[in-house]
This record gives C-alpha cells, sequence and structure tokens, in this order.
C-alpha cells in the first residue's frame, strides 16, 4: 500500500508569527500598567459626589475618563507594535533571507554563490559563515569527482581501445604475442577498475573496525614487495616498533604496500633504497615511508595524492607504470581512518610519506624491529 504524500497547510510566515508576537507583548504590557494604575490609585478616590477632599471628581467620573483614555492608548500602543513588529522583524530576519536564496542557488545546481553576509558578528553571521564553508567544500568535492571520473572515463577508455585495435588484427592474424599483449591490457583494465573499485569503498568508510599492529602490516606488505626491490636493485627496510591502531586490516594492507610500491618504482635507477619505520607517538600511530629517487619541487608534492596524477619526471616502468591511483587510495585510507597524511620532498632527492593514525595503547614494552 502505497503512502500518500503530507500535503502542509500554508502557515504563518515567521516575520508575521514575530511581529504578532511583538504586538501582543506591546499589548499586554500597556494592559498591565494600566491595571496597576487601576487598583493602585483609582481604586483610592472616594466614590461619592463631592470627590476628593470635596474638590476632585469623584471615583465614577475619574474612571470613564480614565477608561477612554486607556482604551485610546492601547489601541495605539497595538498599531504602533505591529508596524514596528513588523519592521524589526524584517530587519532581524534579513541574513535568513539571503541565506534561503544562496540555498535555492545551491538546489539548482549553482554552488558558487556566497552570503558574504556582512555586519557584526552575531549568531546570523555564524550560520552565513558556517552556510558559506560548507558551499566551499561542497563545490570542491563536487568539482573533484567531476575530474575523477572525466579522468576515469579517459583512464577506461585507452585499454578498452587498444584491446579493440587488438581484436581487430587478431581476427586477420591470430598469434600467440596478440594474445600475451591481450592479456596485459585486460589485466591493467582489471586492476584500474578494482582500484577504482577500492577507492570509492575507502571513501564510504562502511568498514569493520578492528585491533591492528602497523607493524606487523608493514612487514607483511615488504615480504610481498622484497622480489620487486630486488629486481630493481633497491634496497628495502623495515625498523621500528609496534604501532597499534584500529581500522580494516585490508584496507590498512592495501595502504602500506602502494607505498612501499610507489617507494620502490619511483626511486633512483640504481643503488636506491626505502625505509618502512613504524612508532608510537603522543598517542598515534606513525609510519613513514622514505625513499631515494629524483628531487621534487615542493609545489609538485600536494597534487600528487590526487586521482590519476603522475609526478612530471618521476622514474616509472612500463610494467608498473601504475593507473595512478596508489597515492590517491592512500589518502582516502587515511581519511577513512580519522588519520593525517603528510607528503615532503628530500633534500637530496626522493619522498617521504608520513601517516598518523589514532593509536591504541602497547600492552607491554615490544623491542625494535630488525631492519631486512
Amino acid at each position: 500500500m502505497t503512502r500518500r504524500p503530507e500535503l502542509r497547510r500554508p502557515g504563518l510566515s515567521a516575520r508575521l508569527k514575530l511581529t504578532l508576537s511583538y504586538a501582543g507583548l506591546v499589548l499586554i504590557t500597556g494592559a498591565v500598567l494600566v491595571a496597576v494604575v487601576w487598583m493602585y490609585l483609582l481604586r483610592f478616590v472616594p466614590n461619592s459626589e463631592q470627590g476628593l477632599l470635596w474638590i476632585s471628581p469623584n471615583q465614577y467620573l475619574l474612571s470613564r475618563i480614565f477608561g477612554r483614555a486607556a482604551a485610546v492608548a492601547l489601541a495605539l500602543l497595538l498599531l504602533l507594535g505591529l508596524v514596528g513588529g513588523w519592521f524589526l522583524s524584517g530587519r532581524m530576519l534579513a541574513p535568513l533571507t539571503k541565506i534561503a536564496d544562496a540555498a535555492r542557488l545551491a538546489s539548482n545546481g549553482s554552488l558558487s554563490h556566497r552570503v558574504r553576509l556582512p555586519g557584526r558578528n552575531d549568531e546570523f553571521r555564524e550560520l552565513a559563515d558556517a552556510f558559506d564553508t560548507m558551499l566551499e567544500q561542497l563545490e570542491s568535492h563536487v568539482a573533484e569527482h567531476q575530474r575523477f571520473a572525466a579522468n576515469a572515463s579517459h583512464e577506461l577508455r585507452t585499454p578498452l581501445a587498444i584491446t579493440q585495435s587488438l581484436l581487430d588484427v587478431a581476427r586477420q592474424e591470430p598469434t600467440p604475442e596478440l594474445v600475451e599483449r591481450l592479456h596485459t591490457v585486460n589485466a591493467r583494465a582489471i586492476s584500474l577498475t578494482e582500484a577504482l573499485l577500492l577507492l570509492s569503498r575507502s571513501d564510504r568508510g562502511g568498514f569493520t573496525r578492528s585491533r591492528v599492529d602497523l607493524s606487523l602490516v608493514a612487514e607483511e606488505a615488504a615480504e610481498t614487495l622484497l622480489p620487486f626491490a630486488e629486481q630493481r636493485g633497491i634496497t628495502l627496510e623495515v625498523t621500528g616498533e609496534a604501532s597499534l591502531t584500529t581500522g580494516s586490516a585490508e584496507l590498512l594492507l592495501r595502504m602500506v604496500t602502494n607505498l612501499v610500491q610507489n617507494a620502490i618504482v619511483h626511486n633512483a635507477p640504481a643503488d636506491g633504497r626505502v625505509t618502512v619505520h613504524t612508532e608510537q607517538q603522543h598517542q598515534a600511530s606513525v609510519l613513514r615511508v622514505e625513499n631515494t629517487g629524483q628531487p621534487l619541487a615542493p609545489d609538485l608534492v600536494p597534487t600528487l595524492t590526487e586521482p590519476f596524477h603522475r609526478g612530471a619526471g618521476r622514474t616509472r616502468t612500463g610494467e608498473h607504470a601504475g593507473a595512478g591511483l596508489g597515492l590517491a587510495i592512500v589518502a582516502s585510507v587515511v581519511r577513512a581512518h580519522d588519520g593525517a597524511l603528510d607528503l615532503a620532498p628530500r633534500p637530496a632527492g626522493g619522498l617521504v610519506v608520513t601517516v598518523r593514525l589514532p593509536g591504541l595503547s602497547c600492552p607491554g614494552p615490544h623491542p625494535p624491529r630488525e631492519s631486512r
């Protein structure tokens, strides 16, 4: 059974409610003053023909005169309360009108509009500033998602176009070399799709948290990538101590693996070095991956975590060219775990990546882990 939408009846506007409230308050205040005058002044006037001191009007005459004047005064107070309340409520609600206009523009897709409310720093100013901050963040996220969608479409189109070309050639002259090239291109497309799914999963943050030791995760990632590092002549070291945090062991392993693989691929041509260090620092679990390599411009480093961004001039082979999502996945996993990611270029060349996650107190002293 479908539920019919509830029809909302048109009600009084906030400005009219404030006007009526202000006018009612003024009217009640005037009525209280009239009652006070009657109770504490007029009731002491004698109700006789001679009146007070045999020269003043009596209570009956004063009541009639005072009653008419009080009625006229209350009517004027009511009118003044309505007019003044309408004017004052309009002045007070003007900032809300500007914020509402900005919200309507945002609902229509225009996120570049800002309230920029002038005046003193009151509650309305704080609300407008918070709304402007929300619009800026929303505009930034939308622009980032649009760039991501465009780049993802471009990156996925490239292997599909290559596959289509290879299939056209294979129809005429099927050879084992074409089959091998198709396998390579298809593997790259699958890897890119898995990276996109992992990035989406880490952005949502819908995962089960458990106790994770970053030092064990670093050792597992180093053992997996050690043959690759030896093949490229890179010295891989894992040092430090136990570093406990909470999160997804799978996502944290992918984060460390991406960092180590990125450090191996973008390293010096020969005699390169990669150091993975873990430690507990001020209630935080710290993971530091440092690699040698070519010098990086300081203004280039902050852009390395953008999806599909590859640093210009960084060394990479055709086999491990990647999809440009390695550090983007790292940044997403760190955000999902309420951590902080810091990238800094080494003076001698290379990169230092530091990950800080909320830490847990270790149950006991752990000896430092030896280098490998």
